[in-house]
C-alpha cells in the first residue's frame, strides 16, 4: 500500500468536516469510518469486468481504459447539491492537471451508481449541465450487476437514505495497467491530491517508451511543481539545473582530491 503524503493527509483533514453528503442524522447503517476503511483497502486492487454505456448507447468495458491513468467518480444524478458540486470542482482540477500533464496524458469517466434512474441519457445530461466539456472525460452508466461489481472493486459504499444515498464523496486514480493507486475524498479537496498521484503514473512509471522519452519524463516528474499562491503547476527547472550543478562541482571536487591524493604518493616516494 502506497503511504500517504500531505496531500493525502490534507484530504483526510477534509474528510472529517466537508466529504461526505449526509448529516447527523444519518442512519446508522452507514459508519464513515468503516466506508474510509473499506475504500483504502482497496488500493492495490485490480479493477475489471466491468461493461459501461455511454450515452449514445456505446458500450465500453473498463479494460478498454487501460494505458493511461484513469480517474473514477461515482455520483448519482438525482443529487442536486453535493453530486453537481463535486463534479464541477473536479473539472476546474482536471483542466489544471491537463495543462500540467498533457492533453492525453490520463482520462476521466463518471460513472452513476443509482441504476434505477442514471440512464446513459440522463449520465449525458448531467454532464453537460455541470459544463464538462473534455474529450477525454465520459458519463456512464451501467446495470445493477456491473455497478455492484465496480463499487466493490473501487472500495465504495453507499446506503439508500431519505436524501437519496449515503456514500463517501469519493474519486479513484487508477494506473496504467488497471490497479487501484490512490483514494481522493472530499467536494473540494487540495489541487495536489489528485494531480501529484497522476503526475508519478504520467512521468514516473513509463510503459513502451525510448530512452530519451523516459529521461524526459523523469525531468518533467521533478519539475512540475505546485504553486499555492496560485493554486497551478508550473515547470520549475530550478531543481534540475540546481542537480546539475551539484553533480558538476562534486565532479570537480572528487577530480581535485584525487589529484592532491595522487600528488601526496608521489611526494612519499
Amino acid at each position: 500500500m502506497q503511504q500517504m503524503s500531505w496531500p493525502a493527509c490534507a484530504g483526510l483533514c477534509l474528510f472529517l468536516s466537508a466529504t461526505f453528503a449526509i448529516s447527523e442524522s444519518a442512519p446508522a447503517d452507514f459508519s464513515r469510518e468503516q466506508a474510509l476503511a473499506y475504500s483504502q483497502e482497496a488500493i492495490g486492487r485490480t479493477v475489471s469486468g466491468v461493461t459501461l454505456t455511454a450515452g449514445d448507447g456505446e458500450t465500453r468495458a473498463l479494460e478498454s481504459f487501460r494505458g493511461r491513468p484513469l480517474v473514477v467518480s461515482l455520483i448519482f444524478t438525482s443529487c442536486h447539491h453535493i453530486c453537481p458540486s463535486t463534479t464541477q470542482y473536479l473539472n476546474e482540477v482536471v483542466k489544471k492537471a491537463r495543462g500540467a500533464l498533457g492533453e492525453d496524458s490520463f482520462e476521466v469517466i463518471t460513472v452513476g451508481f443509482d441504476t434505477a434512474n442514471d440512464s446513459p441519457g440522463r449520465m449525458a445530461e448531467f454532464a453537460r449541465s455541470n459544463g464538462v466539456t473534455d474529450s477525454r472525460w465520459q458519463f456512464l452508466a451501467a446495470d445493477e450487476a456491473a455497478i455492484d461489481a465496480l463499487a466493490s472493486q473501487l472500495g465504495f459504499i453507499y446506503t439508500p437514505s431519505p436524501r437519496g444515498f449515503d456514500h463517501l464523496i469519493q474519486a479513484s486514480v487508477i494506473d496504467a495497467d488497471g490497479r487501484v493507486y490512490r483514494q481522493v475524498y472530499g467536494i473540494r479537496f487540495p489541487t495536489p491530491q489528485l494531480i501529484e498521484p497522476l503526475k508519478q503514473l504520467v512521468f514516473g512509471e513509463p510503459q513502451e517508451q525510448s530512452s530519451l522519452s523516459y529521461l524526459g519524463n523523469r525531468i518533467r516528474l521533478f519539475c512540475t511543481v505546485y504553486d499555492p499562491a496560485t493554486d497551478s503547476y508550473r515547470i520549475d527547472i530550478s531543481v534540475f539545473i540546481g542537480t546539475i550543478v551539484g553533480v558538476i562541482v562534486s565532479i570537480l571536487f572528487g577530480y581535485v582530491l584525487l589529484k592532491e591524493w595522487r600528488k601526496s604518493i608521489r611526494a612519499d616516494q
